[in-house]
């Protein structure tokens, strides 16, 4: 007589050891997985989690070398161009005007105005101002003369052998006596009042750059106490 085979219904789990031998295997099979299961979990998540944070920043330490490696690629470049920026601008500021030039530079500015038939009812210097690597010079005028004489004036100044740079401040332009009513309209040789303050223009030398720059760090020192 052939033996019935057990079905999973009739299984006690009080004891197990009466089971068939292949329900036997395959509940030691689910239960070792059960366990490494259960191990996985327990052991291996808080690693997965430490090793996700590892990765992110792995990939965020990787973008900033490749960042700071391209700047370090164009520093020598820019250093360059820096270098070529200084260059170009000590030869723009050898074209202005020197220490010793100065002063025959502002009689060539008032012959100029003489020379195009303006007035000069007043032309007076004042004293330099001394900046980083330039200082400017004051000059007090009030000129008469026509539209046309004053556009000479310019275009004399700007043919001076020197560069010859002329900023206007609180410069006013009328016609001369103040008084003419404006809606009449001025004739181009109608005569004019020009009456202000310009400031030109002249390069520090290295004794003065170096004597500026003493007293810029001297400034600066007291002002950090």
């Amino acid at each position: 007589m052939s033996k019935r085979k057990m079905s999973l219904k009739e299984l006690d789990f009080n004891n197990i050891g009466s089971w068939p031998r292949e329900y036997r295997i395959g509940f030691c099979v689910i239960v070792g997985l059960l366990i490494f299961g259960l191990l996985w979990w327990v052991l291996t998540r808080d690693k997965g989690d430490q090793l996700e944070g590892l990765e992110r920043t792995e990939s965020d330490l990787r973008a900033e070398f490749e960042t700071k490696q391209g700047r370090a690629a164009n520093l020598e470049p820019l250093k360059l161009q820096l270098a070529q920026m200084e260059q170009q601008l000590q030869q723009m500021l050898r074209q202005l005007p020197s220490r010793t030039e100065m002063p025959d530079l502002i009689v060539d500015i008032s012959q100029t105005a003489l020379a195009t038939g303006i007035q000069n009812e007043l032309f007076q210097p004042g004293p330099e101002t001394p900046k980083e690597f330039y200082a400017e010079k004051p000059i007090a005028l009030r000129m008469v003369g026509s539209y046309h004489q004053f556009g000479a004036f310019v275009s004399g100044v700007a043919s001076l052998p020197r560069v010859v740079i002329m900023t206007m401040h609180d410069i006013q332009l009328r016609p001369r006596g103040g008084d003419k009513d404006p809606r009449a309209g001025i004739r181009p040789d109608s005569p004019l009042e020009l009456a202000g303050t310009v400031k030109t223009y002249r390069y520090l030398d290295e004794e003065e750059a170096a004597a500026q720059e003493a007293a810029a760090a001297a400034a600066a020192a007291g002002g950090s106490r």
